[in-house]
């Protein structure tokens, strides 16, 4: 994943990347009124989209079911999965495959959906996209420098490889995501000042590649017992919390260049990885301060983050950010699993039923944006993927 710099000379030195993806920090709000929050940020001949006007889907006042999580999954995968390919397309269309960091992010969706259901067609889904992503990425050939430009694709493939291990005790996954661990500490570790670089040109820290070393980390732990990963995982979270996180409020930052000051941009998937960091430590460690973190992070997206009825912000204007609150969902399921006295899980159902009455009644596909209704024309699997994953991860036990 990209990160969201506002700094106009490193963007247009970044834009020189491959695959740079593109930006906007819009946010809809209710009543049909809309107030630009913040400078928009537009590279790649982002593409805007007329959309005809779709039909009003019913009144829905009841909470969501397993049922409806199995359907609103089974669609995202009839609307969007390549069965040629075994990974996801990018649009309705069924063109262009989506991007190589957003297909382990569907991975996980799907792992969700397996864990949830039990069904064996998800299972034999799970392998599918493996192999998929070896056919296409050089079989996660971590050395390749055209396959993988950027440490943060790496590491959130690395992470769905820890979960496809414990799921089917394939090996295979493992061994891969040890040896992709190893590449991207190598790389992309500063054993001087600390923490995680996020390119390979060493340009910045940023959020998007050092929580998600803690959490790869501590899920590396946890299977292999190895103590060398848990040394490693209190270290970036440390330098983490010291430089893109406010302990005052929960907000984390986006970034930090050399000796400038964090640079805090408000996104999901950033509060979401602090608190999935934040809680495997805790789970580990049994240290409250890592709990307080994760709860105050949680707390900042919902007060600060989300509209006044509790809505989560509608990112992904026709880029990859659609997939943010995916990520933020899976984490903040985590913090509910080891802390029941929130009403974390009826916000992010409410979120979801949101998503689900708003669906588009013939396709079945959700949008990223929970309060309107999803568009009948092209829509992006980045725009789609949040509301399953909070559908899987939040459905009701019956």
């Amino acid at each position: 994943m990209r990160s969201f710099y506002y700094d106009a000379s490193l963007i247009i030195l970044l834009s020189q990347l491959n695959k740079m993806k593109s930006i906007d920090a819009s946010k809809v709000i209710t009543n049909s009124l809309v107030i630009i929050l913040g400078t928009l940020l537009v590279s790649c001949g982002k593409q805007k989209q007329d959309f005809p006007k779709p039909p009003t889907p019913p009144v829905e006042n009841k909470t969501f079911t397993g049922a409806d999580a199995t359907a609103a999954f089974n669609a995202f995968n009839t609307v969007y999965y390549s069965q040629v390919d075994q990974l996801y397309y990018k649009t309705t269309e069924r063109k262009e495959i989506a991007a190589i960091w957003t297909q382990a992010i569907y991975w996980d969706i799907v792992m969700d959906a397996f864990e949830r259901t039990k069904d064996p067609v998800y299972y034999n889904l799970i392998a599918q996209i493996y192999e998929g992503g070896a056919k296409r990425y050089d079989n996660y050939n971590w050395d390749n420098t055209t396959t993988w430009f950027i440490y943060d694709d790496m590491m959130w493939w690395v992470i769905a490889m820890t979960r496809a291990y414990e799921i089917t005790g394939n090996q295979v996954y493992l061994n891969k995501a040890v040896a992709g661990f190893s590449r991207v500490w190598n790389g992309s570790f500063d054993p001087i000042k600390g923490g995680m670089f996020w390119d390979f040109r060493h340009h910045g820290k940023n959020a998007c590649i050092n929580y998600p070393t803690v959490i790869a980390a501590m899920r590396l732990n946890q299977i292999t017992k190895d103590e060398a990963y848990l040394t490693k995982a209190k270290s970036i979270y440390a330098w983490s919390r010291d430089n893109l996180y406010d302990i005052s409020n929960g907000r984390v930052a986006d970034h930090k260049i050399g000796e400038d000051d964090p640079g805090f941009e408000d996104y999901t998937y950033n509060q979401g990885t602090l608190i999935g960091a934040a809680v495997l430590l805790y789970q580990t460690t049994n240290l409250q301060s890592y709990l307080d973190d994760a709860k105050l992070a949680a707390n900042y997206t919902k007060i600060v983050m989300s509209d006044a009825s509790g809505i989560l912000p509608a990112e992904g204007d026709w880029n990859e950010q659609g997939v943010l609150k995916a990520i933020f969902a899976r984490y903040l399921s985590k913090l509910v699993e080891v802390y029941s006295g929130s009403d974390y899980s009826k916000w992010a159902s409410f979120n979801a039923q949101s998503a689900w009455n708003n669906r588009d009644l013939s396709r079945g596909i959700m949008y990223r944006d929970y309060k309107i209704t999803c568009p009948v024309g092209i829509v992006q699997s980045y725009e789609s993927s949040s509301a399953v994953a909070f559908m899987q991860v939040f459905a009701p036990a019956k």
